[in-house]
């Protein structure tokens, strides 16, 4: 494989961007400042590439962050898109396809009685948390470390020296108001969720949680663990929410939920079910949903919500997920088949890390420790990580910037591509081991 070296059309973008975009980029991660180097400045992208302004193409295991589990540019989204924008790129007002879009994920996702379409994942979780403080008249909720569940206020907490010290904020603008109803525990520490729950007894209205979390790279439930926090909430009158802005709709038609058989009362979704146009939903039990205004007393809008060409693409989108459903099998297969590349060039070469994996999704982390938490993933090794990322992109290969971010396979990923990702590993950790 040639290398890819020639990024110099991005490098002018990066310059003339960074002088009237902060840090020359519109989300942070994209900046790689985690990894080294200049952020690639992509023109199009196809199947299972990306191509960026130099015209590299590169084998991708991103996916615009989980949603084109189809792969990219799928032709029968496109139609569906091309059809929808004859009639005009937004109402502002009622339109059928929100509402066989409503239909389609009531229908798929049991847990789901009543659902309301937004603009993103940040929005519906946002909302959720609204939501369910509206509905149980109390302010606190819990997270996870580790857990993003977007940028509102209430989720970038960061915990306190202790269980149940109050919240510090994680980022500048953040009230320190907003960071004192919000509590942080550890993934996968039930104990420690119950010590917070019985030192602020009758003052919390929720806990969000990724059920799979995607944003410390992947991490995996421990057996229990959510069925364990579901029973706490029932017997709190606690609001148990999933955030399935990832894992919805990918790792099994209905979620995480499906795959685990857990029944939160609200889930999110994110741009999966706009086929990867902005979009997102929250919904959940009926009581709680009918809150929300205009029935309820809880406020949220917005004008874009339920955007006619959003839906065309989402419905196309889970509509073939939905008569399909072999491609899960697919995909557990090839990401299987990957992550045992991995493994077994891990083997040979006399290395010790760790790789996580559920359905098509999965992080490979510089550490020997089992990664179960933020605590573990955080032992990874991020500048040899870094070191891998840059091996990886001159062979072709286009990774998440970042340790803490799951990687994600789509259907567009062949066998053939699938060796090629596994060939690439290998040598490039030759590579940085070596040296």
């Amino acid at each position: 494989m040639t290398p890819y070296t020639d990024f110099q059309n991005s490098k002018v973008l990066f310059e003339k961007a960074k002088n009237i975009i902060p840090g020359g980029v519109n989300s942070p991660v994209r900046a790689f400042r985690a990894v080294g180097g200049n952020p690639l400045f992509i023109k199009r992208a196809e199947g299972a590439y990306l191509i960026d302004e130099d015209d590299n193409r590169f084998i991708e295991l991103i996916n615009s962050w989980g949603p084109m589990i189809l792969g990219h540019a799928y032709q029968p989204i496109i139609d569906a898109v091309s059809e929808a924008v004859k009639g005009s790129l937004s109402f502002g007002a009622p339109g059928r396809r929100e509402v066989e879009m409503a239909e389609l994920i009531t229908s798929i996702v049991p847990s789901v009685e009543k659902v309301r379409m937004v603009n993103s994942g940040t929005e519906a979780t946002m909302a959720a948390i609204r939501v369910a403080r509206g509905y149980t008249d109390r302010n606190k909720i819990i997270k996870f470390e580790g857990c993003y569940h977007g940028h509102g206020d209430s989720f970038l907490i960061a915990a306190g020296s202790g269980a149940v010290t109050m919240g510090v904020p994680d980022s500048a603008g953040v009230p320190q108001g907003v960071a004192n109803d919000t509590l942080t525990a550890r993934y996968n520490d039930l104990e420690q969720v119950q010590y917070l729950i019985d030192n602020n007894k009758g003052q919390i209205a929720a806990i969000i949680i990724e059920p799979v979390v995607g944003n410390m790279g992947c991490v995996l439930p421990k057996d229990g663990f959510l069925q364990g926090l579901r029973n706490i909430c029932n017997q709190e009158g606690i609001v148990f929410i999933f955030d399935e802005v990832m894992t919805g709709f990918r790792l099994a038609l209905g979620g995480a939920q499906a795959l685990y058989n857990i029944t939160p009362d609200i889930s999110t979704f994110g741009k999966i079910i706009g086929g990867g146009m902005p979009v997102g939903a929250y919904g959940g039990k009926k009581e709680i949903m009918d809150c929300i205004a205009p029935v309820g007393p809880v406020y949220q809008a917005g004008t874009l919500s339920g955007n006619p060409i959003a839906m065309a693409a989402g419905l196309t989108m889970l509509r073939t997920l939905q008569a399909n459903q072999d491609i899960y099998r697919q995909l557990n297969e090839t990401t299987k088949y990957i992550c045992d590349g991995f493994r077994n060039n891990i083997k040979q070469l006399g290395l010790n890390y760790t790789i996580n994996q559920v359905g098509s999704m999965f992080t490979l982390f510089f550490t020997n420790q089992t990664v179960v938490d933020f605590d573990t993933a955080k032992t990874t090794d991020t500048a040899l990580f870094g070191k891998y990322f840059q091996a990886m992109l001159k062979r072709g290969i286009y990774l998440a910037p970042s340790q803490y971010e799951s990687l994600f396979v789509s259907t567009a990923i062949t066998p053939t591509l699938a060796d090629e990702i596994i060939k690439a590993n290998r040598d490039s950790l030759e590579e940085i081991t070596q040296n």
